[in-house]
């Protein structure tokens, strides 16, 4: 799907497929983490099944008021505890599918929130 949204600057989501996130200077096959100022473009964990908490230490730097964990096409929670180093430091989560989390960050980014979206492609599977 291709979106249109501007976000005055920063990265923001061009358009996504089932394996690929497109962004204005580059195009993403594996799991990432997006905020307006900066891409960790290769996030260790590449279904939702590795995630564990450490794996949230990079979105941690990155100081945000809200993340969104994009979880592939469908949504799925993660396991009990995972999102602990989140809800510890009182930083929003929403969990949803890849799509939606992408369409979500751009919104988000472009009314200036301190949003961070760490996202898994669409075709992985948890």
């Amino acid at each position: 799907m291709k979106l249109q949204l501007d976000t005055g600057g920063g990265h923001a989501i061009l358009s996504y497929t089932a394996t690929a996130i497109r962004l204005p200077n580059h195009s993403l096959e594996r799991s990432f983490i997006l905020c307006p100022e900066r891409l960790i473009a290769d996030w260790a964990p590449q279904t939702l099944a590795e995630l564990t908490p450490a794996h949230f230490e990079p979105v941690l730097a990155l100081d945000p008021e809200i993340v969104l964990l994009g979880t592939g096409a469908r949504l799925c929670f993660p396991a009990a505890g995972i999102l602990a180093p989140l809800h510890d430091r009182r930083i929003g989560v929403e969990v949803m599918d890849t799509p939606a989390a992408c369409r979500s960050y751009n919104v988000l980014s472009s009314e200036g929130r301190r949003v961070v979206a760490a996202i898994f492609m669409i075709q992985a599977n948890p």
